[in-house]
């Protein structure tokens, strides 16, 4: 018989309106996969205009664009080239493969591989800019092939920008390398030569910083074989930004030790390559990736989202290594007003936290991990006035609640938790 844990702490809440409140109060969900077509290898970035704009490899022809403002519903937007400016000056047979888009100095930087399937020492890495975010793209032209700099297989490009200068990533199978880059970050600064920083086990980089470390993610195993792809994220850090990287158990990344991040699942086959990670208006971080649909293999590597939840140790988890079938929505406008992440203001009680709110408007419930639980708001008096349920996180609304006295109840298989709130 599990314990069941009672304790009361208070929180000020000040309510904005004192309208009755509806019960349910379950932040939305959304289903995955978020585009159901094919779309290789996405990278992302949120453009001046509010909306972010996905790229992928070219299943559509010349690049494809998507739009959306909120991570979740994707609309066509047109594709990065057209048959006139679409990149010919090397591997012209080639296929434009795993492009990272990019915001530089006031243009839209477009990088891009090219290759032909099994060419590993004839294929390369380009790059163009646009004005604008959805189209456009021109004065595209190499940086270098694998032939050049002694390199195979230089597919995969990622860029970023550290203490005001900006680096090249890239690499598939045959060791992850960088080089610095001019201002502009269309040539490699003169002087400077590719430096290794990862083994082979991997392809598809992506580094970014959280809190004194370079975090670099990247996928190892087959990644375009259907229901047989093995594809799966790993990650490994350091506290410089080549090197030396290092898994959990500080094992060096040179010598192929990555720590696992996402894997399959009976749902979604060959998990991979993923985006950039950006954060929704919450401070909430997210990834998108491709996969396959177990259901629906034929429909190639369709588009994926889930979120990163930074661990105590630093490290960025998904929950339970797996894709999510369902999920709530990322945080946006007035949706996110008040959410607040800091776990310094958490108490937690019988497995469970409730997180004081930076407003009066919201607080969030978080459970153990893939923890499903049910939740209630009570008044003074007994009377439920907001209730849900929620798989590991709520988000809870309180402006539309009367002033009062008021107690959370979570019930859930780690046990039961109540709080005391104060409502001004």
């Amino acid at each position: 018989m599990k314990t069941v844990l009672k304790s009361f702490f208070a929180i000020i809440l000040a309510a904005c309106t004192s309208h009755g409140a509806s019960a349910g109060d379950a932040v939305p969900t959304y289903q995955n996969p978020v585009i159901k077509w094919s779309l290789p290898d996405p990278t992302v970035i949120k453009a001046a205009d509010g909306n972010f704009y996905l790229y992928a490899t070219e299943d559509t022809h010349n690049v494809p664009i998507y739009r959306s403002k909120d991570l979740v519903t994707w609309r066509y937007a047109g594709t990065a080239f057209t048959d006139a400016t679409r990149p010919m000056d090397f591997v012209p047979n080639g296929a434009i493969w795993a492009p990272d888009i990019n915001y530089i100095n006031g243009k839209y930087v477009l990088y891009y591989s090219k290759s032909e399937w099994g060419k590993t020492w004839e294929c390369g890495i380009g790059v163009a800019v646009s004005d604008r975010p959805n189209g456009g793209f021109h004065d595209a032209h190499k940086l270098f092939i694998s032939s050049e700099v002694g390199i195979e297989n230089c597919i995969d490009p990622f860029f970023i920008e550290d203490d005001g200068r900006n680096y090249l990533f890239w690499g598939s199978f045959h060791d992850i390398y960088g080089v610095e880059l001019t201002a502009d970050g269309l040539a490699i600064k003169e002087g400077c030569q590719p430096q290794k920083i990862a083994g082979g086990l991997i392809e598809a980089t992506m580094i970014t910083k959280h809190n004194g470390y370079y975090y670099l993610i990247g996928s190892a195993g087959t990644c375009c074989e259907g229901a047989k792809s093995t594809y799966r994220l790993v990650v490994t850090r350091s506290r410089s930004l080549f090197g030396p990287y290092v898994d959990r158990s500080g094992r060096s990344a040179i010598g192929d030790n990555f720590s696992p991040l996402l894997n399959a699942s009976p749902q979604v086959y060959g998990p991979g390559h993923c985006s950039e990670f950006v954060e929704d208006d919450a401070g909430q971080t997210w990834v998108l990736y491709h996969g396959f649909q177990a259901d629906n293999v034929d429909a190639g590597r369709v588009t994926y989202l889930d979120r990163i939840i930074w661990g105590s140790d630093g490290w960025p988890n998904i929950r339970g290594m797996r894709p999510s079938t369902e999920a709530e929505v990322p945080l946006f406008g007035d949706a996110a007003t008040g959410i607040d992440n800091v776990e310094a203001q958490a108490a937690s009680h019988g497995g469970y936290e409730v997180m004081s709110a930076g407003s009066p408007r919201m607080f969030r419930i978080e459970g153990p991990e893939g923890e499903t639980f049910a939740w209630s708001l009570v008044s003074a008096g007994g009377a439920v006035v907001k209730h849900g349920k929620a798989r590991q996180t709520a988000i809870v609304d309180t402006s539309r609640v009367s002033h009062g006295m008021y107690v959370i109840h979570v019930n859930g298989p780690s046990g039961v938790s109540d709080r005391k709130l104060m409502m001004l």
